[in-house]
């Protein structure tokens, strides 16, 4: 696991400068304090900053170059079965030097190129430069488990883990109105663009080759909706996925390094600790969060598991001013404003994590390809949505925070924007009527995932939901798990994100994911002889907070709430029609609906005080230090 970062001039005259490049890289640090390295050649410049899983000698040391001198190549991330390679590598003539996953990589572009991407098990972001062809190419995983982001800028193309690198190396911290409209309706931007002018993600599952003369190609080398149409039918979906499941843990456990687990005992991270277990791993941390609030605390559920299978229990609490300074942490690392807002209490476990181990195991992804969110329900008769529109008025129901919500959805018309705006708090009548925000984003990744959702699952919502989900939520969460734990110098795997669960599952049918009142049918089926009754019956709590408490209640917060009512957010033209004192007084009466209003201009506000202007004086002082310099 490690941070990378490149310059590619498109004139080939010029030079990278190695101060810039070097620079780019250190501001990686977190990602990899175990070693650094770069390589430049004229108008070509890789970085590379290492966390030290596999083969921790200095032979994993990169950047990585063949043995014939042909390609140079940064590596973030882990191939799980890079052992299994190993024979066919040796039948081709290459003898292995390192016990490394860099390695195994690097010769088997040499023998196959960009065809060997589907062969891989693993989460990676890489580039490779062709000193023949003078080509870069760069490369991400089939889901997007490791972050790659791009910018053109002055006739040069930077690339980087982080989009901080980026700017570290000039390119202009400007703010693109369509990211900042997404932020607002959607939560998070999707797909290819992000908050940023002219600064772009590699899309999962995709490559993209530069060439020296500025010609771009981009391939999609993996399509989950290819792979669900074409999957096998699976005769038995308990004990394929039950053995699926367990084979993808033991691929993840590879390493030179202790592995933990992030546990916080709900269904997902409890099965994951099961599986560990059930196959006779010893020495293993499990780490959790505990609230002091009894209705957002499974810690003690998180305990009683680890002492039954005699593994380690670890826990923290974040109250109070560590839990702003873990925030402050959690939104340089983060690059934007906080979304998912468990981002401090993940910074805090990783980094009491970090005492212990190297490597942790996650349960992301389930929920979005099992099908467990509530919001999902309200899916599976669409027609009723219609009725429930009609209950606005009458107060029993919006008393009621749940009913509440519902209610405010159910006044969407149509399929599509059901599905695309299924995994908002605030829709786009309350954005209207709180914020005088009318326009809705133009949204065409989404609706993009959204037509091929539809041409998937036709006339199921729920599936479609889910298909649509994969793509953009759980990208976002993908992030926020590699930015907290990165922050921390930790690697985050994620088993159940190997491709043969998310194709195998989507191929299933709907009685599979939804049966029961809870839903993940065939996860809790398969782990009912491994897990107590009271796991597999506990209320999901997952990352919740009480936000609404902490910012009106603890001093740290108390404080940053009333520079927030005077912010400069608030004199942006998209952000000046906002009532900011309106809100904030109606949250401090009692009114916990404005905290779905509040939190997002709450965490931009941090995020423009604390990164944006960090970010602005250092590109001043450098274009300063440029000029000394020159």
């Amino acid at each position: 696991m490690c941070g990378i970062n490149g310059i590619l001039h498109l004139q080939p005259q010029r030079k990278v400068e190695e101060r810039v490049l070097t620079l780019m890289r250190d501001a990686l640090e977190h990602r990899g304090p175990d070693d650094k390295g770069i390589f430049v050649d004229k108008n070509i410049g890789l970085g590379h900053r290492r966390l030290s899983i596999l083969d921790v000698t200095s032979a994993g040391h990169q950047p990585f170059l063949s043995e014939d001198g042909r390609y140079a190549m940064v590596f973030n991330g882990e191939i799980y079965n890079f052992k299994a390679f190993y024979s066919e590598l040796k039948s081709k003539g290459f003898e292995m030097k390192t016990h490394s996953d860099t390695e195994v990589l690097m010769k088997l572009f040499q023998l196959y190129g960009l065809k060997m991407l589907p062969r891989l098990n693993g989460m990676f972001a890489f580039a490779i430069w062709d000193t023949l062809e003078k080509k870069l190419i760069v490369v991400r995983d089939r889901m997007g488990v490791k972050p790659l982001y791009y910018a053109f800028y002055n006739e040069t193309f930077y690339f980087a883990s982080e989009q901080k690198a980026l700017f570290t190396a000039g390119v202009p911290l400007k703010m693109a109105q369509d990211g900042i409209e997404e932020y607002i309706f959607n939560r998070f931007v999707a797909g290819e663009n992000t908050l940023f002018q002219n600064v772009k993600k590699v899309l999962p599952g995709h490559a993209m080759i530069l060439h020296e003369n500025g010609k771009i190609e981009s391939e999609k080398w993996w399509d989950l909706k290819h792979e669900i149409q074409n999957h096998e039918v699976i005769k038995n979906p308990i004990d394929w996925f039950r053995g699926t499941f367990d084979d993808s843990i033991r691929l993840r456990m590879v390493s030179d390094v202790p592995v933990g687990v992030l546990l916080s005992a709900g269904l997902d991270s409890s099965s994951v600790l099961s599986s560990l277990h059930s196959q006779q791993f010893k020495d293993i941390q499990a780490f959790t969060i505990a609230f002091k609030e009894e209705e957002h605390n499974e810690s003690h559920l998180a305990k009683r598991l680890a002492e039954q299978y005699q593994y380690g229990f670890n826990s923290v609490q974040l109250e109070d001013d560590d839990l702003y300074s873990k925030l402050l942490a959690a939104t340089y690392f983060q690059d934007e404003p906080l979304m998912h807002l468990s981002e401090p209490h993940l910074l805090g476990i990783s980094q009491l994590a970090k005492s212990k181990v190297k490597v942790l195991l996650s349960g992301e992804g389930a929920d979005e390809l099992m099908g467990i969110y509530v919001r999902y329900k309200a899916l599976q008769f669409p027609t009723l949505l219609h009725s429930i529109a009609t209950l606005g008025n009458l107060d029993a129901f919006t008393k009621k925070a749940r009913f509440e919500k519902l209610i405010r959805y159910a006044q969407i018309k149509n399929n599509r924007d059901l599905v695309i705006f299924n995994g908002c708090n605030i829709y786009p009548k309350d954005i209207a009527k709180t914020f005088g925000m009318h326009e809705v984003p133009k949204n065409e990744y989404r609706h993009k995932i959204y037509e091929e959702a539809q041409s998937l699952y036709p006339n199921n919502l729920r599936r479609q939901a889910l298909y649509f989900d994969q793509h953009t939520y759980l990208c976002s969460l993908l992030d926020r798990n590699d930015r907290c734990t990165m922050g921390a110098s930790i690697e985050c795997r994620e088993p159940f994100l190997d491709q043969r669960l998310l194709a195998g599952l989507g191929s299933l049918d709907n009685k599979w994911l939804f049966t029961g009142k809870k839903g993940k049918y065939i996860l809790k089926t398969a782990m009912q002889s491994r897990l107590p009754q009271e796991i597999l019956s506990f209320k999901k709590v997952g990352l919740s907070t009480p936000w609404g408490d902490y910012i009106t209640k603890s001093p740290a917060f108390k404080e940053e709430l009333e520079s927030f009512s005077n912010s400069e957010l608030f004199q942006m033209p998209y952000f000046e029609h906002i009532k900011a004192k309106k809100l904030i007084s109606n949250l401090q009466n009692g009114d916990t609906k404005m905290v779905s209003y509040i939190m997002p201009l709450f965490m931009m506000h941090i995020w423009l005080k604390n990164y944006v202007n960090k970010f602005e004086a250092l590109q001043k002082e450098n274009k300063i230090l440029d000029a000394k310099i020159t």
